[in-house]
């Protein structure tokens, strides 16, 4: 029987197997000798990770299959759930020493909450009795596992964005090159916002039909002074995009009937998109003093946050959440304050948004690289590592997972086996191919096989064939034939990337050594002297960058006065 487990920031996500270093370790266990197994897993192959099992039954005895069970860090952590196979038997693999409460329920029976010390190589065998009307705060005072069906925020955030100052001089964890692969995930995280932005409005479900155009044009010039007439074409050219053609219908409409609310907000939302954000706030706030509701704060978030004024945007996207913790809503919420750097609060709103939406792909790639931001990175693998399994077919998490595999400075779980299956479910893919080769070359270095090596050569080859315009692959190439010692074929490869991307400083540095190797001081020296002057170039516009995001200033609950520059 398979064991999969679920690593929850406090919220669930589809199984996933327990990862030992770069292996998936997949056991199959009888019941009779599960112990046993898990007692060899939880050998000292690891330092300080241990293994805790048990079982769920009903009042009765008997074994309870499906049972979910929830183990939660006493301290601040990450929350894993996983699920009892069919003889009741549940296991947690390469658990942190520390206290933990492990609760279980299925069906609304629950059981009561147990205190867990992981300190022991082989731990004693846990027993949860599942009951009607037990309560799981007995034992701990552990909150009870939360439902994905309700709102899981409590009443205030752990939380206060007091202010905003200038992200100039940032801090970050690790290298330049972590933090600026951070603002890269970040930028790229935010971009999965739905293409409503917020606003409520689906897009077409096909292409834009002229033949509907046709007819709705023709409505109208029947009835001119129809209400009805302006507001399906104005709703029309708003739902296809086109928000300026769509302007004068939603204005005609409102001025026949001002009193009709659909109309008047699907006319905020073409004014806020055509840039009159004046008369869009007014038309918002019209409509909150009449019906406040969550799709109403959100917009309103939206148009906050292009009028510059973020700490409104922020509140009114919590108060939308409040209101309806929609997925859109969490990830909007959630999004904003990345966007603005407060990392630790956005990963606390991306947990609570997993929790609830546990079959969002996007809030776990948000939560990833968030986590990622903050310098937890095998957590934000394996965050993304879940949102892959979630979604497959998304080539996001996986380019996310590649682009954090390279600036981490250990093997992070999980990672290599995703991006494994990304290139076999897409061969073609130069970005998969690039980062699968990445993912093994990070293990060859450390296990010296020969077999990775050659492996590595030929999916960076791949990756150019497939897109002969991606200047990675032929940087990294290079790099592979300077580790050979083959100077010549690097400085091929390296004047390809170039070519390619002539802002690409590492290329420059990297040509500039090969030059001075083959004896050509000359041209190694206007390398590197081309490589400060575009990393002179690039720090100044990362600069201007975070010169036009304001850095959100956040209060702790508990911590009066502080703040927290993420």
């Amino acid at each position: 029987m398979d064991y999969p487990y679920r690593l929850l920031p406090s919220y669930q996500i589809r199984p996933h197997w327990c990862f030992r270093g770069l292996l998936v370790v997949i056991a199959v266990f009888m019941s009779v000798s599960m112990r046993a197994a898990m007692a060899q897993e939880s050998s000292p192959q690891q330092s300080g990770q241990f293994t805790i099992q048990g079982t769920v039954v009903d009042v009765h005895g008997n074994a309870v299959g499906g049972a979910s069970v929830r183990l939660e860090p006493k301290e601040v952590g990450i929350a894993l759930v996983t699920e009892t196979n069919q003889q009741g038997v549940f296991v947690f693999c390469a658990v942190r020493s520390g206290n933990y409460s492990v609760s279980a329920e299925k069906s609304g029976l629950r059981s009561r909450v147990i205190a867990v010390l992981s300190s022991a190589r082989t731990p004693e065998s846990i027993n949860l009795v599942l009951k009607a009307g037990e309560n799981t705060n007995a034992d701990s005072g552990a909150a009870p596992a939360a439902s994905s069906d309700a709102m899981t925020f409590a009443d205030k955030p752990d939380f206060t964005v007091a202010g905003i100052t200038d992200w100039t001089a940032a801090g970050g964890h690790g290298s330049d090159t972590s933090l600026r692969t951070s603002e890269s995930l970040s930028r790229e995280a935010i971009k999965l916002r739905p293409d409503n932005n917020g606003s409520g409005i689906s897009a077409p479900s096909a292409a834009m039909s002229s033949e509907l155009e046709t007819r709705l044009r023709a409505a109208l010039a029947k009835t001119p002074d129809s209400f009805e007439a302006n507001h399906q074409l104005g709703e029309f050219y708003l739902r296809a995009g086109r928000y300026r053609d769509a302007l004068p219908f939603l204005q005609a409409a409102f001025k026949i009937n001002p009193a009709n609310q659909d109309n008047e907000y699907d006319l905020a939302v073409a004014q806020k998109e055509t840039g009159d954000l004046t008369q869009a706030g007014d038309h918002i706030r019209s409509l909150l003093a009449r019906d406040d509701n969550a799709k109403l704060h959100r917009l309103l978030g939206e148009l906050d946050e292009r009028m510059g004024d973020s700490i409104a945007a922020v509140n009114e996207y919590e108060k939308a959440v409040r209101m309806d913790p929609s997925e859109q809503n969490y990830f909007l919420w959630g999004s904003e304050l990345l966007l603005h750097r407060a990392v630790q609060p956005a990963v606390e709103v991306f947990d609570k948004g997993a929790e609830a939406h546990p079959q969002s792909a996007r809030m776990l790639a948000a939560l990833g690289a968030a986590l990622f931001a903050g310098g937890s990175y095998n957590e934000a693998a394996l965050r993304l590592c879940a949102a892959s399994d979630l979604n497959p077919a998304d080539s996001a998490p996986y380019i996310f997972l590649g682009k954090i595999n390279i600036v981490a400075p250990d093997t992070l779980a999980c990672v290599e086996p995703k991006l494994q299956r990304f290139v076999e479910q897409q061969p073609t893919s130069a970005r998969a191919n690039y980062y699968y080769a990445m993912a093994l070359w990070k293990r060859g270095r450390e296990s010296g096989d020969p077999r990775d090596m050659q492996m590595v050569e030929h999916l960076l080859v791949k990756a150019t064939e497939a897109d002969p315009s991606y200047d990675e692959p032929y940087l990294q190439l290079g790099n592979f034939c300077s580790v050979e010692r083959d100077f010549d074929k690097a400085i091929g490869y390296y004047t390809k990337a170039i070519e390619l991307n002539p802002q690409l400083s590492d290329a420059h540095y990297r040509l500039g050594l090969a030059y001075g190797r083959t004896s050509q001081p000359e041209k190694a020296k206007r390398e590197f002297q081309l490589h400060e002057e575009i990393e002179k170039q690039q720090a100044a516009a990362i600069e201007s960058q975070r010169r036009e995001i304001k850095q959100f200033l956040i209060v702790l609950n508990g911590q009066p006065g502080s703040t927290s520059k993420q």
